[in-house]
C-alpha cells in the first residue's frame, strides 16, 4: 500500500518528463550551461552519481567538446565515447589528482550519505579534485520531502519513520519488512540546511531554486565565473 498522495507523486515523478521535479531539473541545468559557457573547451567534468540517461536528456551525450567521468557505487554500461562510467564512492576520490577536473557536478547525491561526516568528506573531495564545482541538494526546510513524497517526512522522529516504512510504501521507498533494511532506507537520506552546506563548502555561492516562494533546493557553486 502506498500512502504518499498522488498529487505529490506526480510532482516528484522522475520518469515523467513533464513532472515538476524534471522541470526544475531542466531549469537548473540551463543555468549550469549558462555559467559554464565562458570556460574553455574541451571541458572535463566529474559527475558524482551521474547516469547515461541524464546526459542524454540534456543533449551532452556524444559531444566531442565535453568529456564526462561518472562515478557511482555500481558503474553503468558504457554507451558513449565521451562518458566514462566508473565505480567508486563520492566520499573517497583518491584515484583522481587534485584539480584534475574542470568541473565537479553532482545532482541530489550528497543527501544520500547517511551522516554529516560523510557529507563533509564528499564536500572535501569535490573541492579537492575540481577547479570549479556545482553541487545540488534539496533544502531541509522545504516542507515536501522529495524522496518519500510526504510533507514533513524528514522532520518526523527517525523511529516513527522506520515504523511507517516497515508497513507502507512512500514515494519509491518501501515497504521494508526487515527492520534493519527499513532503518537503512530512512537513515540514508539526510537533507542539509543552508548553514550546513555553507560549513562544508566554505566560500561557495549558495544559489536558491524556489517554488511558491520557498527554497526548494540549493545549488552550491564554487569557482565558476559570473555566478550570482
Amino acid at each position: 500500500m502506498q500512502l504518499s498522495l498522488p498529487f505529490f507523486r506526480r510532482l516528484a515523478n522522475a520518469e515523467d518528463p513533464n513532472s515538476f521535479a524534471n522541470k526544475l531539473r531542466a531549469e537548473r541545468f540551463r543555468q549550469f550551461e549558462k555559467w559554464l559557457a565562458p570556460l574553455p573547451r574541451p571541458l572535463r567534468i566529474l559527475d558524482l552519481g551521474g547516469t547515461n540517461e541524464y546526459w542524454e536528456l540534456r543533449g551532452w551525450a556524444g559531444r566531442d567538446d565535453i568529456q564526462i567521468v561518472a562515478v557511482n557505487p555500481e558503474a553503468e554500461e558504457q554507451r558513449y565515447d565521451n562518458i566514462q562510467m566508473l565505480s567508486g564512492e563520492a566520499t573517497n576520490l583518491e584515484e583522481f589528482a587534485d584539480r584534475s577536473f574542470d568541473v565537479v557536478f553532482s545532482n541530489s547525491v550528497i543527501e544520500h550519505l547517511f551522516t554529516f561526516e560523510n557529507q563533509r568528506r564528499m564536500a572535501s573531495e569535490v573541492q579537492r579534485v575540481g577547479k570549479c564545482f556545482w553541487v545540488q541538494s534539496p533544502n531541509f526546510w522545504f516542507p515536501l520531502e522529495p524522496h518519500f513524497d510526504v510533507p514533513g517526512w524528514h522532520w518526523m522522529p527517525v523511529n516513527l519513520r522506520v515504523a511507517l516504512i516497515k508497513r507502507w510504501k512512500f514515494g519509491t521507498m518501501g515497504p521494508c519488512t526487515d527492520p534493519k533494511r527499513a532503518r537503512e532506507v530512512v537513515e540514508e537520506v539526510r537533507l542539509l540546511t543552508k548553514g550546513e552546506l555553507q560549513e562544508i563548502f566554505p566560500g561557495a555561492t549558495m544559489v536558491p531554486q524556489r517554488f511558491i516562494g520557498l527554497v526548494k533546493s540549493w545549488n552550491v557553486v564554487g569557482g565558476l565565473p559570473a555566478v550570482t
